[in-house]
């Protein structure tokens, strides 16, 4: 790849995704713009490039878009957040939500799903407690073709190994052939949709929890502000945002303030949060086994 051509995609990504794309990752560019090429037959780099600059095929713009996306996710990756989800902000929405019976999660930037179908593992768990609630995941991601494969909720072998416990495999897929099929139980709790962060996101409604993890760390300062300010407008007044292990709201955002107990949880700024309602110890001490496993 040329260095006008690399200019061109490093504002390219910057205006359609957000995406800081450093002066260190022509390599990367080249290595991924080339995997496309393959697949669209062979064009070259210097072709391929021609026609984005052209701006006529909206197609292949979100094709190079996807092509520069990370996607990389597993099954209740890190594990950390899950837990600070079912031990920490469940409890609370259980005891601040009594009244309406409703429970609404965001999880932005999705990748293929592991993430939503994580939680709803999590929610069914508490199946009990949630009876006669509303409970709905939305997942998003700027990526059609990775959505599509969210929303088959179909994985192989080596991504239902990757941070999935072998109780919850048997308990909420089944297997066909060489893959892995999502139970109609866990796919009807989980809607999926195409969506940009950096576009407006009016009809999302609001939320309790929004998870939005290790996507703002590809955003340069101003987009990162920019981010954080949609997800501000659909949090509840008591809602909670979780963001990955090396990002922070800091100097970025004054509607979010840092949970002092809890790295990576974030509360909307304003009124405190509503005191937690322990979960029954029993249930506590079930719930980890079954994590454990």
């Amino acid at each position: 790849m040329n260095a006008s051509d690399f200019s061109f995609l490093q504002r390219f990504l910057q205006q359609k995704a957000g995406i800081a794309l450093g002066s260190d990752k022509l390599y990367l560019a080249e290595s991924r713009l080339s995997i496309l090429c393959r697949r669209r037959g062979g064009d070259t780099i210097d072709a391929l490039m021609q026609q984005v600059r052209q701006g006529r095929d909206s197609e292949l713009e979100m094709a190079v878009v996807d092509a520069m996306t990370t996607n990389e996710t597993l099954f209740f990756r890190d594990q950390s957040p899950f837990a600070l989800f079912r031990d920490v902000l469940l409890p609370e929405k259980l005891a601040a939500n009594r009244a309406q019976r409703s429970l609404r999660i965001w999880c932005a930037a999705v990748s293929s799903g592991q993430e939503a179908y994580s939680l709803a593992m999590i929610l069914d768990e508490m199946a009990g407690e949630l009876a006669g609630w509303r409970v709905e995941i939305l997942g998003t991601d700027i990526s059609g073709e990775i959505i599509d494969k969210a929303r088959a909720g179909t994985y192989s072998q080596f991504e239902v190994q990757r941070g999935l416990p072998v109780q919850m495999l048997l308990r909420h897929f089944t297997q066909r052939g060489d893959k892995w099929h999502v139970s109609e139980k866990l796919r009807a709790m989980v809607r999926f949709r195409q969506h940009n962060l950096l576009e407006p996101s009016e009809s999302f409604g609001r939320f309790d929890v929004i998870f939005c993890r290790n996507v703002l760390i590809y955003f340069d300062l101003p987009t990162r502000a920019r981010v954080l300010a949609r997800l501000a407008q659909h949090i509840d007044p008591n809602g909670a945002l979780i963001l990955g292990a090396a990002e922070t709201v800091l100097g970025l955002d004054s509607a979010f303030t840092p949970d002092r107990e809890n790295r990576g949880l974030f509360r909307r700024a304003g009124p405190s949060a509503p005191a937690t309602t322990p979960l029954d110890r029993r249930h506590q001490a079930s719930l980890a086994a079954g994590w454990r496993s």
